[in-house]
């Protein structure tokens, strides 16, 4: 069993930055594939980044604003948000589990990180 939280969202303005992290408990975090979904209000929740430590794998929308690292000693996922948009407002989503891209590829999901991006 591997328990996710989220912190760091918070408001920013647009061309802002944040960074989110994500602590993972458990022994064997090396082991999966972190991600970053997010879900806007009325919508569904979709990808935004994906990292194992050898690949790296970021939604269109997101590529060249955001960066998805992780510290396997310390258990935590980062995701570097730069240049935010309005339309990156969401509830982000931390999850562990196989390297994709949808969310039936992950096992467990953090309770989400509100990030608020105005105009």
């Amino acid at each position: 069993q591997v328990q996710l939280v989220e912190s760091g969202g918070g408001l920013v303005q647009a061309g802002g930055s944040l960074r989110l992290s994500c602590v993972a408990s458990g022994r064997t975090f090396s082991t999966y594939a972190m991600g970053w979904f997010r879900q806007a209000p009325g919508k569904e929740r979709e990808f935004v980044a994906t990292r194992t430590d050898l690949s790296t794998r970021y939604a269109d929308s997101v590529k060249g604003r955001f960066t998805i690292s992780r510290d396997n000693a310390k258990n935590t996922v980062y995701l570097q948000m730069n240049s935010l948009k309005p339309e990156d407002t969401a509830n982000y989503y931390c999850a562990a589990g196989r390297f994709g891209v949808t969310m039936r590829e992950y096992d467990y999901w953090g309770q989400g990180t509100q990030v608020t991006v105005s105009s």
